[in-house]
Order: structure tokens, then C-alpha cells, then sequence
């Protein structure tokens, strides 16, 4: 029975996380903070001030109005903990007649797949059963409708842009979430720096667990002692994410762009850099050196965390760890690829990711 009872909780764990009451929950909808582009990523995800492509529907919808004349699409992959996790981005941003104002699309999916489901592999008479393990399928999406707009306001152009997402999670055929929220976004540009915030989740987001087991799953959970999940909510907390930029004019060809962001949450104490029950406080930074706007070299770095350090055989002391990423791109006539390096734990036993990502401006045929 103690067998039986430890397969049942391996499987339950991907559903127990959501069978709760409706409240704010720590790191809700995770996935949707992972990125978006590989740009983004190599600069340790300090966009909010600068992003000016097809990612500003995930960055900060604002940006979005910088996509001007023709329609652009923007592709991303990755791979996380050794090609277990997949992610995957894509979005069509789209001018609208006056080119002040853009529609955006966005879709993000994160998906772990061939989770082994244990449930069943111990019979009633206590023998184990091998054949009786199935696998499963965990997978998130995003579908992010983003609109951007400029405004005059006392000569300077301010841009504003939101978001509406739709969210829907899935665990096997266990569990099915459905989610709805909303995100605002704006951005100031000056000579040489720029401003940005932008609210995610501004109102809270709505996320609704709906739970779907079979008699035999039930009486399983029910004899093991295990709680069997019945419909329930999560809400996620606003998010307020501050930007600012500046850009080095170091020749004629090259610039060097600085980016700081500060990422505020009010869902309770997080290990970030500077944390209360108020808000805690998680900042990131980016570079990005650019040659003759063809070429381009950036880092960042963001995660700031305090970990139990890998080398103290006592398990107490404590460290700062980071994560740090590196990447490139490459820009000729219409198309943009960007490359990402990043590592997910800077300790003994880093977990190492590679981003690729497109952007491709959809240049119109000319009439002969």
C-alpha cells in the first residue's frame, strides 16, 4: 500500500497544483514569463523600453507601433532541461492603414510530453505491473490579440498598446484550464534614451480547472488517501514591469544600447533581489552592441536568486546565483535570425539552452 501510495502521488503532482480555491497564486501561468524572440532572451529579457518588432505583443504591446508599412512575422524555438520542455513562439503583427496604429498576434506553447503515468502500476494484489504505465502529455498556450497606438502629447510621441490573452492548459486528459486577462503597455522615446512600462494580468487573470477521472482513477486516489480534485480557479496578480534605455553613439557604424528593467510582483515574497509581502522587487539587464544596424552582439543577465551553495558539504550556506545569456544576430534586406545562449542555473551543474528565432518583414510586390 506505502508503493501504491508514492506512484499515486507522482502522477497526482502535476494535477494537485491546481485543485485549490480560487486565490492569488505564487508564480501563476509561469509560463508566459519564460520570452519571446531570441533578442529578448540574449539580453537577459530587459525589453520593455526598447522592444520595436513583431515581440512587443509579449514584451510590451506598445512596441508594436514601430512595425510599420508591411506585415511582419516572427518565429522562435527552444528547448529546455534537455530538449524535455519545448517552446515555442510565433506572432504576425500587422499596420493598419495610417501606420499609427498595429495589430498584433501572438501565440506561446509550452509543452512537456511522454510524462510517464503511474498510476496504475501496482495491482490490487500488490505486484507491480510495468505494462500498466501509459504516458501523457503537459502542455500551456497563450493567444495574445495586442492593438498599439501613437499618440501626440505636447510635442513628444507617446506610444500605448494592449493586450487581450486567452490561456488554456492542459494535463493529459486529467485536467483542462481555461484563462482570460488583459496587459497594458507605453513607451516614451527621446534623443538618446527611452522610457517603458508595462502591467501585465492588470485586472488579474481568470484561470478556471476542470478535472476529469475515471471510477478507477478515483477509487485509486480515494484509497491511497489522496484528495480527489473537483472544479476550482486561480487568479494571477498584476505585474509591473519599468524600463529605461540609453544608446551610446561610440563611432558612425556603432552604437551600444543599454537596457535596465525592474520587475515588480505583489503575489507574495518571492526569492528576488529585494522582497516583502508587499512587492518584491527582481531587476534585469541588457546590452546590445550593433554594427551598421546589420550586425549585432548582446548579453544580459536577470534571475537573481539566493541558492544554497553546490560546494558546502554542511547544506546551509547560501549564495547569489544569476542567470547570464549571451547571443547574436544577423539583418540583411527583409530578414532577421538572432541566436540565444543562456544558462537556466549559474552552479556546479548549469542546464545550457539555445534560442533560435526569425523575423521576416513581408514586403509587398511591386505593381509593374
Amino acid at each position: 500500500m506505502k508503493r501504491l501510495l508514492l506512484c499515486t502521488m507522482i502522477t497526482g503532482g502535476v494535477l494537485w497544483q491546481h485543485s485549490a480555491f480560487a486565490q492569488f497564486r505564487k508564480y501563476s501561468n509561469e509560463f508566459l514569463n519564460i520570452g519571446a524572440g531570441a533578442r529578448g532572451l540574449s539580453m537577459g529579457s530587459a525589453q520593455v523600453a526598447t522592444v520595436n518588432d513583431g515581440t512587443a505583443g509579449y514584451w510590451n504591446p506598445a512596441g508594436l507601433v514601430n512595425v510599420k508599412d508591411e506585415p511582419q512575422v516572427n518565429l522562435m524555438h527552444a528547448e529546455y532541461f534537455a530538449g524535455i520542455g519545448k517552446y515555442d513562439y510565433a506572432s504576425l503583427a500587422i499596420p493598419l492603414k495610417d501606420n499609427k496604429r498595429v495589430l498584433g498576434l501572438s501565440l506561446l506553447r509550452f509543452a512537456v510530453d511522454d510524462i510517464p503515468n503511474t498510476i496504475f502500476l501496482i495491482e490490487s494484489d500488490g505486484t507491480i505491473n510495468y505494462n500498466n504505465i501509459t504516458n501523457f502529455s503537459a502542455a500551456d498556450y497563450a493567444f495574445l490579440i495586442s492593438l498599439a497606438q501613437k499618440v501626440k502629447v505636447k510635442n513628444s510621441d507617446i506610444n500605448f498598446g494592449g493586450n487581450v490573452k486567452i490561456i488554456h492548459r492542459k494535463a493529459g486528459d486529467f485536467a483542462t484550464g481555461w484563462g482570460f486577462g488583459f496587459d497594458l503597455g507605453a513607451q516614451y522615446k527621446g534623443k538618446n534614451f527611452q522610457l517603458g512600462v508595462a502591467v501585465r494580468d492588470v485586472t488579474t487573470t481568470f484561470n478556471a480547472w476542470s478535472f476529469n477521472l475515471n471510477e478507477k482513477q478515483r477509487e485509486v486516489y480515494f484509497l491511497t488517501g489522496n484528495e480527489i480534485p473537483v472544479k476550482s480557479t486561480e487568479l494571477t496578480a498584476p505585474r509591473v514591469i519599468l524600463g529605461g534605455a540609453y544608446t551610446f553613439k561610440i563611432s558612425r557604424n556603432l552604437n551600444l544600447l543599454a537596457e535596465a528593467n525592474v520587475d515588480l510582483t505583489f503575489d507574495g515574497k518571492r526569492n528576488t533581489v529585494w522582497a516583502s509581502d508587499v512587492v518584491s522587487v527582481d531587476p534585469k539587464l541588457g546590452l546590445e552592441a550593433g554594427w551598421k544596424n546589420v550586425f549585432f552582439v548582446r548579453a544580459g543577465i536577470n534571475n537573481f536568486q539566493k541558492a544554497l551553495d553546490d560546494n558546502d558539504t554542511t547544506n546551509t550556506k547560501k549564495i547569489w546565483i544569476y542567470q547570464p545569456s549571451v547571443g547574436a544576430g544577423f539583418h540583411i534586406s527583409n530578414v532577421q535570425i538572432d541566436y540565444a545562449f543562456t544558462n537556466l542555473a549559474n552552479q556546479s551543474n548549469p542546464l545550457y539552452t539555445h534560442v533560435f528565432s526569425l523575423k521576416v518583414d513581408m514586403k509587398k510586390k511591386k505593381k509593374k
